[in-house]
């Protein structure tokens, strides 16, 4: 099996897994020459491609913790990261030293290896990856590892608070690895190929490289081109059968299909399992007409992260398109070995598809707290339920439909409205690209829902147009009082709406 990547001028680099292993295995016995002890964080600060991935590996069986870098961070916050993790070594993109620069003198690392991604020596001041992996002398012994042992660990983007670091051990990962190779998960085998689109600093890059190398699945990456053309020129040339990203990934794929409906063929159906927030059930119609069949699930750094399977059960395959597109879109039932609870106070609520509470999770890959952060447990119930801060409903089928972020709920007059709801109608507009919804301070009715929308290219929509279509779904009461048309929509380091960032924007909004 392979592993493929692009370089940064575009072109394809590729080895086998054979390969992998060995660089892999260098690495760890690199590491261990140069003093690595159990425990110990080693840092990446790198994109999507094969040195990546040998971290994935080389520094948990050498003993070490890998603790993968947002490079969309600003430098405050990955210099915060880095020293509240202790990390003792950094591996670096040669293209991303100018972001190590604007953060490395607030920080204590003990030793940088550069990548040569884009194929330029390591300069002054900073060792060599393929010097260092040259020193490696093929006669490296396993440490005794136990499977409580600490593999890795990432950081929460930080859009509320301070970024909080998550801590998965051996243990989790396997049997996350397990949970996410099976049919009605991620589905990853032997015969697939497997585009990572989500950046491998984003979640433990979803389990895929666990997952892959536990099976054999030939993987694929973008390095730092996850533009919607590179994305299919390599599921086009690739051989692609499974892609996972975000939503916004996926709208940006279905604008380069439209706008270009003669371009790309794609070789075979493409299974697209997607999370980081609800895509909308237009887009799942949509990219299905494609060939992408957009798999929803959901989970969150701390759940490692897959929480929830999504798709149609056996009972519903006879069901009217209409009805089993209603399913797709909720966010699944719980993966194996998770569980799933939605409370108001200390009841759960009823299953009736409608009646909203908190969402609580609970299961063996679940962090169950925060690293060196004890100010955070309240995070989780005394029972080890982990408080995901998600409002969802859930149906006799065990269905989880995600109506909002708790943060992100629009109370006006008194009523909650669903600002996710209100999205992924309005995203359903031909003429609408991408659209997000906050609330803004009302003098009347304390918030009221204020839509941010982009329009297609060459597309044309006035407010009126879009209240009158969400007027056919929602209650007068519950649509926006204000459109807003903008260019593009601010979005997290991961590629979700930037809801925040807008709500500070409009928080000044002069109501009529």
């Amino acid at each position: 099996m392979e592993v493929v990547w692009r370089r940064p001028d575009r072109s394809v680099g590729r080895y086998t897994f054979g390969d992998l292993y060995r660089r892999a295995r260098a690495l760890a016995e690199a590491l261990t020459r140069a003093g690595l002890k159990k425990g110990d964080r080693v840092a990446t600060l790198m994109w999507n491609h094969s040195a990546h991935l040998e971290t994935y590996l080389g520094v948990p069986c050498a003993g070490g913790v890998l603790h993968t870098l947002n490079l969309r961070l600003h430098a405050s916050e990955l210099a915060f990261i880095v020293n509240h993790a202790a990390d003792r070594y950094l591996i670096v993109d040669d293209v991303l030293l100018p972001c190590l620069e604007s953060f490395r003198r607030d920080v204590k690392l003990e030793r940088v290896f550069v990548v040569p991604y884009s194929g330029n020596p390591a300069p002054a001041g900073f060792e060599d990856y393929e010097a260092f992996l040259g020193g490696a002398t093929g006669q490296f012994a396993y440490p005794a590892i136990d499977e409580n042992d600490a593999a890795a660990m990432c950081f929460t983007s930080g859009t509320t608070g301070r970024p909080k670091g998550v801590v998965y051990s051996h243990r989790s990962i396997v049997l996350h690895s397990f949970a996410e190779a099976v049919k009605d998960s991620f589905g990853l085998g032997h015969h697939d190929v497997v585009l990572a689109v989500a950046p491998m600093f984003h979640a433990n890059a979803w389990g895929l490289p666990f997952t892959a190398a536990m099976v054999g699945t030939k993987i694929v990456l973008l390095g730092a081109h996850m533009d919607a053309e590179s994305i299919l020129q390599m599921i086009v040339s690739e051989g692609v059968t499974i892609a996972c990203g975000v939503p916004t990934i996926w709208l940006g794929v279905l604008d380069e299909l439209e706008r270009n409906p003669g371009k790309w063929k794609l070789p075979n159906i493409v299974r697209a399992p997607c999370g980081g927030s609800a895509p909308p059930e237009s887009l799942i119609r949509a990219l299905d007409r494609h060939g992408i069949h957009l798999v929803h699930l959901w989970g969150m750094t701390e759940t490692s992260p897959l929480a929830t399977t999504g798709g149609i059960r056996a009972h519903m395959r006879e069901w009217p398109m209409d009805e089993q597109y209603k399913v797709r879109a909720r966010q699944g039932w719980a993966s194996p070995f998770v569980e799933l609870r939605v409370t108001r106070g200390e009841h759960e609520v009823l299953r009736d598809a409608t009646t909203a509470g908190d969402l609580e999770v609970r299961g063996p890959w679940v962090a169950s707290g925060y690293y060196n952060a004890p100010e955070e447990q309240s995070r989780w119930t005394p029972d080890g339920w982990f408080r995901t801060g998600d409002v969802a409903t859930w149906d006799d089928d065990g269905y989880i439909k995600l109506v909002d972020r708790s943060k992100d709920l629009i109370k006006s007059g008194g009523e909650w409205i669903s600002s996710v709801d209100l999205e992924n109608a309005l995203m359903g507009h031909p003429a609408v690209k991408e659209a997000a919804v906050v609330g803004v301070p009302h003098p009347k009715w304390a918030e009221r829902p204020l839509a941010v929308v982009v329009l297609k290219d060459g597309a044309a929509a006035t407010a009126e147009e879009l209240r009158a279509f969400l007027a056919a779904r929602f209650a007068k009461w519950q649509l926006p009082d204000a459109f807003v048309f903008e260019s593009a929509i601010p979005r997290t380091s991961v590629g979700k709406f930037l809801k925040s960032r807008l709500r500070d924007q409009f928080a000044g909004w002069k109501w009529e």
